[in-house]
């Protein structure tokens, strides 16, 4: 499984490559792909940590014009693998968190064993509406599915009708209401696939560095540009000595689209106006639908010499109100204060004297109460 470049105006023998620290890594059969982790560079950045949400637009883009049903059969496939995979990751993590509770119920302090019954708690609700989640798509892509096949017939009907002799009364009425059918349903699947769009999550990418071997020199600057339908992301960075990056964004979050490419452009900074495009290439994303964050190494040149590093971490809810696999999984001996949105979990017992002072307030009303005051 790996991710393709498709081609736009010159004709570049491009790839991308997913790194080796996930599975299915190769995906080049004509070029063996090199490990990231023998030159992927250093980067700091001129800013703290920050995320980047360049859509000023609705979250729900305008529906298209025209279906593509071939597309959004693809995107739907590797959406179903990539939220099979966010199940089974959460079901494991739960398992094993069962697991630690009933080996540490005798020996292990009560607040340690409350906390990971808080944890257990926030992975079931986690799971359930994965599972939710994942239930609507079927019955979006069901919907659409009807609707395409409603389509298909009003359009053979169009077509009969055209083909033959439209003198009656009758085969004018049956055209026309054929024609009205076929962009009613033309409509509701344009409808559909917008609604199937909006439920697609978040893509966080972040930057990694650009890996060139000899290519990369101190002091050399560079310019990316990525395009994702109407997102934009507009960085620089400079080259640094001792292979060091420094760029002035770190992370933006794209929302994933049906039918649109990831276009990524990489310009090397030079003079003032004499700037020169090291590569322009257009990357397919279905395949970033992944439970687990993902290293992706796109070849930007014709020859692969310079490349560029992303982390991309795949959120199946957009608007950040669930937490994503990795920050959900990896932190199993701790509670994390930022699920509190969604993790409704009971108060902490208090301590002595907090009880003392409620008893006296308690007190206190009671004999406000009969009048003893």
């Amino acid at each position: 499984m790996s991710l393709s470049v498709r081609p736009q105006r010159r004709v570049l023998v491009t790839k991308i490559n997913r790194s080796q620290s996930f599975a299915g890594v190769n995906s080049s059969a004509d070029r063996p792909f090199r490990n990231l982790s023998a030159f992927t560079p250093t980067v700091s950045r001129k800013t703290g940590s920050r995320v980047s949400r360049m859509f000023s637009m609705s979250h729900k883009s305008p529906p298209p014009k025209v279906p593509q049903p071939n597309r959004l059969d693809e995107v739907y496939e590797a959406l179903k693998k990539g939220l099979t995979a966010y199940l089974e990751v959460h079901q494991l993590e739960l398992e094993k968190l069962s697991t630690q509770i009933r080996e540490s119920k005798r020996n292990s302090r009560l607040g340690f064993l409350y906390d990971l019954d808080k944890q257990v708690k926030s992975i079931e609700r986690f799971l359930r509406r994965l599972e939710f989640h994942a239930s609507k798509i079927d019955e979006l892509y069901e919907a659409y599915c009807i609707q395409r096949r409603l389509r298909d017939g009003a359009h053979n009907m169009v077509k009969a009708y055209s083909t033959g002799s439209p003198g009656s009364r009758e085969a004018r009425e049956s055209l026309a209401e054929a024609s009205k059918g076929y962009k009613e349903y033309t409509e509701n699947m344009c409808l559909l696939e917008n609604e199937l769009e909006s439920q697609l999550g978040e893509f966080h990418v972040r930057m990694k560095g650009l890996a060139g071997f000899a290519r990369l020199c101190a002091g050399d600057q560079y310019e990316i540009f990525m395009k994702y339908g109407r997102q934009r992301w507009k960085l620089r960075g400079r080259i640094e000595v001792n292979s060091k990056q420094v760029w002035d964004s770190e992370e933006m979050v794209f929302l994933p689209l049906v039918t649109e490419f990831l276009s990524i452009k990489v310009t090397e900074l030079k003079s003032l106006a004499n700037h020169v495009v090291v590569g322009n290439v257009s990357c397919e994303t279905k395949d970033l639908f992944a439970a687990l964050p993902q290293v992706v190494a796109v070849d930007i040149n014709d020859l692969g010499t310079l490349k560029l590093s992303l982390e991309v971490t795949w959120n199946p809810f957009d608007k950040d109100d669930q937490p994503s696999a990795a920050s959900t999984v990896n932190k199993a001996s701790t509670v994390n204060k930022r699920f509190s949105t969604y993790n409704q979990s009971p108060p902490d017992t208090p301590s002595l004297r907090e009880q003392a002072f409620y008893v006296s307030v308690h007190q206190a009303g009671l004999l406000r109460t009969h009048g003893q005051w």
